[in-house]
């Protein structure tokens, strides 16, 4: 019985005794591994000298150059609407007769009305004639004293009434006259030409339809006359990218209609008020118009057509250029010791973070790239200039002889610090594909 004790206890201390060697050395794994240096792979391409084209792209609508919106002026049923929708018309053409009989009357009555006020007027010349006569004759007799002094007051006051009311009368008559001239005018207005020469593209009204004039208010819209000649397209831009737009830039215009067929512009107008979407939210947006001079828009473009727009704003040649994403905003480590925070403060990267350094001065993220030297990570500093879709002009910092780091994106915004080990898996993207290049013109 004892001996068989015994034999447990044994048991039982080999047992413990295995399982606390084994976490030991699972200690010392751990101990060991977390003081390996950390190896990151990464992608790297080399820095070449391009050539740069800065674009802003837009979207909007294809709108003639030249439109006439027309309304009538006078009010009245449509009597005669010669044109359709999608003619061609000359300057000149009868577009539109809006019946005239009422205003042919209120022309009539005016007309009648200048006669009796010219006739009027010559019964009150030959009643100052009378007057005056009248008056002569006893200014001569009161200067011989053969007439009153109170005779000679009324002969005068009945001149200068008379006098006077001749004067009224020849008011009267230009009066008539300008009334006449109003209701002729009101009268042509009922008759409406085509402005210029171009083709109906908007006919929103029909024969016999009654219209009203704008004299009060808006108006019944008629037609639209444009001229598809000259075609352009009207396209909104951001407020940070409008400042970058100069009136004469070349932009290519992409119609959604059309494809991948791109028609030339040029810019031809800035807006100067903004067009503010969401105010007051968070989704507001302010753009501001730019319009595109088609250059050679043919008959194919029609208004309203949706478009794309890119506008090429500057373009610089044999600039030192590296991928887009091989640049990134980082911020100086802060000196406090404190191996965490400073962690903390590089991995946010964000550049609207008000942070400021012990001194006091605020700490603002700088633009770095990773140069791969050897098998190690090279933080640079540098100043970008302008970027196209794929690469961004460095003006300072690099002289076109290194070799970045182009990814991947989680490596370059927060992993690598200057230093860091790394590993590129394939070697060199640049030189790869330079080595294919090379290898397909001899098979060749």
């Amino acid at each position: 019985m004892a001996n068989g004790n015994k034999k447990k206890s044994k048991k039982k201390l080999f047992i413990f005794g295995g399982i606390g060697a084994l976490v030991v050395i699972i200690v010392i794994l751990v101990l060991t591994s977390s003081d390996k240096e950390r190896i990151i792979q990464v992608q790297t391409e080399e820095t070449s000298k391009r050539t740069i084209t800065q674009i802003v792209t837009a979207t909007g609508k294809i709108y003639p150059e030249y439109q006439v919106i027309l309304r009538p002026e006078v009010t009245g049923e449509v009597v005669q609407l010669p044109v359709e929708e999608g003619q061609k018309v000359q300057k000149g053409q009868l577009l539109i007769r809006i019946k005239p009989e009422q205003y042919i009357a209120q022309r009539n009555q005016a007309r009648a009305q200048w006669e009796a006020a010219k006739a009027q007027l010559k019964v009150r010349e030959a009643d100052l004639d009378r007057v005056k006569a009248e008056y002569d004759r006893v200014k001569d007799l009161f200067e011989k004293k053969l007439a009153s002094e109170q005779e000679m007051e009324i002969a005068k006051a009945s001149f200068l009434q008379s006098e006077g009311q001749y004067e009224a009368q020849i008011a009267a008559v230009d009066q008539a006259k300008e009334r006449l001239n109003d209701s002729q005018v009101q009268l042509d207005k009922t008759t409406i030409y085509s402005p210029i020469d171009g083709w109906i593209t908007s006919l929103p009204v029909e024969l016999s339809e009654r219209v009203l004039g704008s004299s009060f208010s808006q108006g019944t819209q008629l037609m639209t006359v444009a001229d598809l000649n000259n075609m352009e397209a009207r396209v909104e831009v951001d407020e940070n990218d409008v400042v970058l737009v100069s009136v004469g830039d070349t932009a290519y215009v992409e119609v959604d209609a059309f494809g991948d067929k791109k028609f030339l512009g040029l810019v031809s107008q800035i807006g100067n008020s903004a067009q503010t979407t969401g105010l007051g939210t968070q989704d507001e947006v302010v753009n501001f118009e730019v319009r595109i001079r088609i250059v050679d828009p043919g008959r194919e473009l029609r208004p309203g057509m949706s478009c794309d727009s890119d506008i090429e704003t500057e373009t610089r040649t044999d600039v030192v250029a590296v991928p887009i994403q091989s640049v990134t905003a980082r911020m100086d480590k802060p000196m406090n010791g404190n191996d965490e925070n400073s962690d903390e403060e590089v991995e946010d990267d964000r550049p609207n973070r008000n942070n400021s350094k012990p001194n006091g001065n605020p700490n603002k993220p700088k633009e770095v790239v990773f140069v791969a030297d050897g098998n190690v990570a090279k933080k640079v500093e540098v100043e970008t200039g302008i970027s196209d879709d794929n690469y961004i002009e460095i003006i300072k910092g690099l002289d076109g002889t290194e070799k970045v780091i182009s990814g991947p994106y989680r490596a370059i915004s927060k992993e690598l610090e200057d230093g860091t080990k790394i590993r590129v898996p394939g070697g060199d993207k640049t030189k790869k594909d330079s080595e294919e290049q090379k290898s397909d013109s001899t098979s060749n």
